[in-house]
């Protein structure tokens, strides 16, 4: 198994984490682990590229860092990486105003499995 798969391998699990949750209605960790399923679905394509992969957990930069990520998800990123800190940490800043809902859940959710695909295509 390539170190890119190995990743994607993670990436699922965490999206499948992320199903559960929303499922359950745990809407804040579907949140984290739609985040979770995005960054090592990014890290492996440059694993896959050859690239030292950064210990980051910002989706903004490992998108910058792919470089030829769709517009559309690049904005998805976006929506997801602000549910990163305060789905995880109590006292992080900023702050939601108040947990994520189903909506929000749902959206990150999504996005997490349209980052997948695309990376699974892009390195075959």
């Amino acid at each position: 198994m390539s170190v890119a798969q190995r990743w994607f391998e993670f990436a699922e699990i965490d999206l499948r984490m992320a199903e559960l949750a929303l499922v359950h209605e745990i809407f804040g960790q579907t949140c984290f682990h739609a985040h979770q399923c995005a960054e090592k679905a990014l890290k492996g394509i440059l694993a896959q590229r050859g690239e030292v992969i950064p210990r980051t957990h910002s989706l903004i930069d490992l998108g910058h860092r792919v470089a030829d990520l769709p517009p559309e998800l690049t904005k998805g990123l976006l929506f997801v990486e602000g549910y990163y800190f305060p789905t995880r940490y109590p006292d992080a800043r900023p702050a939601l105003a108040s947990p994520p809902g189903r909506e929000a859940a749902e959206r990150c959710f999504k996005i997490a499995e349209e980052v997948l695909a695309w990376a699974r295509k892009i390195v075959g």
